[in-house]
């Protein structure tokens, strides 16, 4: 199985979204995935920041985002094999994914989500 992340750039602000280099994992493994953020905060309430996947063939799946405010919406189907972790001290979000299945193979994206 394998796990791919893609940074990208977006906007004139510079606002990035750095991702952690690509893993390779294999069922039943846990694996944590990071994401570091500039061009904003993760306290503005004003946006969301979290995860979406897409596995080949597929379309997007949404999996979990978390407001400025601490708020937190996570697609039900997946919330018990993930945590999702916001440090705005250091400007990074982390998924954790436990007990790892083949339909978990996906590229993973890190994203932001305005209000």
């Amino acid at each position: 199985m394998e796990i791919m992340f893609i940074s990208f750039s977006t906007g004139v602000y510079s606002i990035d979204l750095i991702q952690s280099d690509s893993i390779v994992a294999q069922p039943g493994q846990s694996v944590t995935i990071t994401c570091q953020v500039s061009g904003y905060s993760l306290t503005d309430r004003n946006y969301a920041t979290g995860w979406i996947r897409q596995s080949e063939g597929k379309t997007l799946e949404w999996i979990v985002h978390r407001w400025g405010n601490g708020d937190m919406a996570q697609n039900n189907a997946l919330k018990n094999k993930l945590l999702h972790h916001t440090y705005s001290s250091t400007s990074s979000v982390y998924l954790e994914m436990n007990s790892l299945k083949t339909e978990d193979s996906a590229v993973y994206y890190c994203a932001r989500r305005p209000q």
